[in-house]
């Protein structure tokens, strides 16, 4: 006979045992018992297991999908959305490498380091990107900042940059940083993006006049470009101007609109206003094409150009390889902590500006959904780490290419492949021609552009709406011009911190003589603020500057806490200095409207004569029983005392009120009263049917 050995979730063992006839029957109802019984078991442990697993198996499925969205959309990649994703990135290719030559210019490189700048992020925003209209690239605020950190040093310092910004960026994503975008304000992020404007488009002039000299700074710029006005080049100039001119009126012809009046074009118009807008938004390229193709023309080996001309770019693919962490300088090598300290704080700046112009982008093109930042950096931190590799400068998603992008009619983050493709295309095969690139047109690109980023139509309903909001953006706005953007941003995030710290510190208050329905007079203060550190000190004087001004130093004070959304615990003892005040002038205070955290706070920090109450039939019923007892005779110190402790001995006291407290026992049906000698704590009386008064 089998009998049972053991019984596990791994399975069931048996072995043979020698039997007699009549244990037979028994054993075999033993064993069956066994049996069942393990087998009821075993669901029970397999299916919470099974349950668990596949829990877990749908959340790491739900967080790769959101890291790696590629994931979610390619499945359902069809031939409609190639072609209109072929179309708009092979728009804003065209538009990207002009703007990207140009840009590595403003950055004070050489100009093949835009491209090598402008193809990563295309490739990896198609993989781990949220929005399908951002396109990453270089960016004018990007080679400013970049060109501020490597004024008279080399390109090195702005591939370091362009790592360390990556590293940042991924950190930030990994802590969940992206908050701290929150605390950079829209008049904050208009001043500076004005203020950059501003310098970029002053940065440019030296090019659009064929001028030649090296500045630093805004206000050293523009010094140097009035004292070398008299050595303009007229040829320059004129081509400069011009550009300007031309890209204006292309910009607007997209605008055009031809059909009937309220009704529909027909095909011929259609076609015709597709053609305009093509050429408006293709307007960079066709400048810039125009422009070599005439310097090309009048340039002979024998003269110089009549332009100043962008030179020999290198042609072919980037050396791939790990940034450099040591470099030479001037005969003097730096080590990667001597180049860390040279960038300084842009190595926090840039990342976090870069995220911001990223999110309000994605935000822009959003429709109305939820835009991750999260998500947003970390596809930042690895455009620019994986940047770095192929010696780009710092990069982020442009506004005016992401505009082009969706108006081209892109369908998903797949339209940046094609982008990327066109730009390689270019490394390999068009460099040569770059050479003949007139630098004014390229200014001129630049300068139309940036002016556009020039926010002043934010000025008047910022003055109409909140006119404080005003001094944060034109203290950015003249720190930027005037002492740097670093600083700027700083100083302009600075002092929004102390608009917004300031109420904290200093809440208003709201006082008032009202009455209950029973007729009692009272004081009510309503702080409009939480009630921190910072305000312990102003509420304290200030309400007992109105219990004794406007309340007489009698008029019970009532607290109104509705707008007390939380405390601390230094509140907590700034109160209860409040109300030892107050016991010192016999004059009774009461909270009302305190909210659960709050009255949490103060029973953590011990605050035994904090009397509180909910309703208005509770606040009604504890001034009621405060007059009707206000004039009874004193009583003496120890009749406090043994009223004092049979409150605590009552058994119900910490259910029942505050202040003046009655208590009924089991066995008594008298009430008992407590109150103080001198009226500084109300008497109260407390039928089967009064409110419930609590205190901490």
């Amino acid at each position: 006979m089998l009998r049972l050995r053991s019984l596990s979730a791994a399975g069931v063992e048996l072995e043979a045992a020698p039997v007699s006839s009549r244990q037979v029957s028994g054993s075999t109802d033993n064993f069956v018992h066994q049996l069942n019984a393990f087998r009821m078991s075993l669901p029970a442990t397999v299916g919470s297991f099974e349950n668990n697993r596949t829990a877990w198996m749908k959340r790491l499925k739900a967080s790769v999908y959101r890291c790696v969205p590629v994931l979610s959309w390619m499945p359902l990649y069809n031939s409609d959305k190639f072609i209109c994703d072929l179309i708009a990135g092979v728009t804003v290719g065209l538009t990207v490498i002009p703007q990207s030559l140009a840009y590595a210019t403003l950055a004070g490189l050489e100009p093949q380091y835009g491209l090598y700048s402008a193809f990563v992020g295309c490739f990896v925003y198609v993989v781990f990107g949220s929005c399908k209209d951002i396109t990453i690239g270089p960016t004018a605020l990007m080679a400013l900042m970049t060109y501020q950190q490597i004024i008279g040093r080399n390109v090195d310092f702005a591939i370091l940059l362009c790592f360390l910004t990556g590293c940042v960026q991924l950190l930030m994503a990994v802590l969940h940083l992206g908050v701290l975008v929150d605390f950079i304000s829209i008049p904050v992020t208009v001043g500076f993006t004005s203020a950059t404007s501003v310098i970029i488009a002053c940065s440019q002039l030296k090019g659009l006049l064929g001028l030649r000299f090296k500045a630093n700074g805004f206000l050293d710029t523009l010094s140097k470009v009035c004292n070398h006005i008299p050595e303009t080049k007229l040829w320059d100039a004129t081509l400069g101007f011009t550009c300007i001119g031309v890209l204006l009126l292309l910009r607007k012809i997209k605008d055009i609109k031809l059909g009937p009046e309220g009704g529909k074009p027909n095909k011929r118009q259609k076609a015709i206003m597709k053609t305009l807008w093509l050429i408006s938004t293709a307007r960079n390229v066709f400048v810039v094409v125009i422009c070599s193709f005439i310097a090309y023309n009048l340039h002979t080996e024998d003269e110089e150009s009549p332009f100043i001309l962008t030179g020999t770019v290198r042609s072919g693919l980037p050396p791939f390889a790990l940034p450099p962490f040591s470099t030479v300088l001037r005969n003097q090598t730096y080590s990667f902590a001597d180049m860390c300290s040279e960038l300084g704080s842009s190595i926090v700046l840039v990342p976090i500006i870069g995220v911001l112009g990223n999110v309000a982008i994605a935000k822009a093109f959003s429709s109305g959904d939820s835009v991750d930042a999260t998500q947003e950096l970390l596809t930042l931190g690895i455009c620019n780490l994986l940047g770095s590799f192929a010696s780009s400068f710092p990069v982020t998603g442009s506004f005016s290419r992401s505009a082009v992008n969706h108006a081209s009619g892109v369908r998903t983050p797949f339209g940046g492949f094609y982008t990327g493709v066109l730009i390689l295309l270019a490394l390999g095969l068009l460099t040569p021609y770059f050479y003949f690139i007139p630098k004014a047109s390229l200014a001129a690109v630049i300068i139309c552009a940036v002016i556009f980023m020039i926010e002043y139509e934010v000025v008047k309903p910022m003055w109409k709406s909140s006119r404080k909001d005003l001094i944060p953006t034109f203290v950015t706005f003249i720190t930027c011009l005037v002492v740097g953007v670093e600083y700027g941003i700083l100083i302009g995030v600075g002092i929004n911190l102390v608009f917004l710290l300031y109420p904290s510190a200093r809440p208003t208050m709201h006082v008032e003589k009202s009455t209950t329905n029973s007729g009692v007079e009272y004081l009510l203060v309503t702080p409009g603020n939480s009630l921190y550190f910072p305000a312990v000190d102003f509420i304290r004087t200030s309400v007992g500057k109105a219990a004794v001004k406007q309340g007489s130093s009698q008029l019970p004070v009532v607290v109104d806490c509705r707008f007390i959304l939380g405390a601390d615990f230094t509140a907590a003892k700034g109160i209860a200095a409040l109300i030892e005040d107050f016991n010192k002038r016999k004059q009774p205070i009461y909270f009302y409207n305190t909210r659960p955290s709050v009255i949490a706070v103060f029973k953590g920090a011990s605050l035994e004569e904090f009397v509180h109450f909910r309703s208005e039939d509770e606040l009604d019923f504890i001034l009621q029983s405060f007059s009707n007892n206000h004039h009874l005779p004193k009583r003496t110190e120890v009749e406090e005392r043994s009223l004092l402790v049979e409150m605590k001995e009552c058994p119900s006291f910490e259910l029942s009120f505050a202040g003046g407290v009655a208590c009924k026992s089991a066995d008594d049906s008298n009430i008992r009263k407590s109150g103080s000698n001198d009226s500084s704590t109300p008497l109260l009386e407390k039928s089967e049917t009064s409110p419930e008064i609590l205190k901490v």
